[in-house]
């Protein structure tokens, strides 16, 4: 069983507006949240959602008791902390510069002297700190600052997710996106590794929303993100 008291408590991360989003009226939507529904239902469990404003404090929080599973991406430096199932969806991560930057290439971008922005403890924040050997990073507590704190600071360079990154260029003409993906950010369900026996019952689950055809349905209401 995922729980003994018959509530599922699902880590919901604000921080990729891609996978969920907080509604006007303080609802949460998006594909990690049906998915969280759906996973309730199908266990006859309660489902109590907890939304953290970042991946990284979702993280955090595994050691805690603070929830039953959650949606992150995969990165070896997680493992030791969380346990994941297979991805139910890869995606991207890209960098924005000013528009007027010499930048255009992912290898252009780790220059020295190149700042990027980027949200602490992020799966890109992860992969960008073990890859880059000369531009520097600057961390700001959540993804939804990085991109914000590139422009608003002057730095050389931001990171984020394709589906947002592309919403903020298109809102912000001083900005431009390089197309070429700096890495594929494969996201799965998990749980904490205290609670690693139950991961069985989540990857079974999530292998019958992907076969369904549920997570790419879900996914499909999130492309208009605004």
């Amino acid at each position: 069983m995922l729980t003994k008291n018959g509530r599922l408590r699902a880590a919901i991360n604000l921080g990729n507006p891609a996978l969920a989003q907080r509604n006007p009226d303080g609802t949460l939507t998006g594909v990690t949240v049906a998915l969280a529904r759906a996973l309730a239902d199908q266990q006859g469990l309660t489902l109590d959602l907890v939304p953290f404003d970042g991946a990284g404090k979702v993280v955090d929080a595994a050691a805690g008791d603070i929830w039953d599973v959650a949606f992150l991406a995969i990165d070896p430096k997680r493992t030791a902390e969380i346990a994941f199932t297979e991805p139910y969806l890869t995606i991207e991560g890209e960098f924005v510069v000013a528009a007027s930057s010499s930048l255009s290439r992912v290898e252009d971008v780790d220059q020295p002297g190149v700042r990027i922005s980027v949200g602490r403890g992020a799966a890109y924040d992860l992969h960008l700190t073990r890859t880059l050997k000369h531009a520097e990073l600057v961390r700001v507590p959540t993804s939804a600052e990085a991109l914000p704190h590139f422009l608003s600071q002057g730095l050389e360079a931001g990171a984020g997710i394709r589906q947002p990154a592309e919403v903020f260029v298109a809102r912000n003409p001083g900005a431009r996106l390089i197309e070429e993906p700096f890495m594929e950010i494969r996201q799965a369900m998990a749980v904490p590794i205290a609670k690693a026996g139950t991961l069985p019952i989540v990857q079974s689950f999530i292998e019958s929303a992907i076969s369904s055809g549920f997570v790419t349905e879900e996914m499909s209401k999130s492309d208009d993100i605004s």
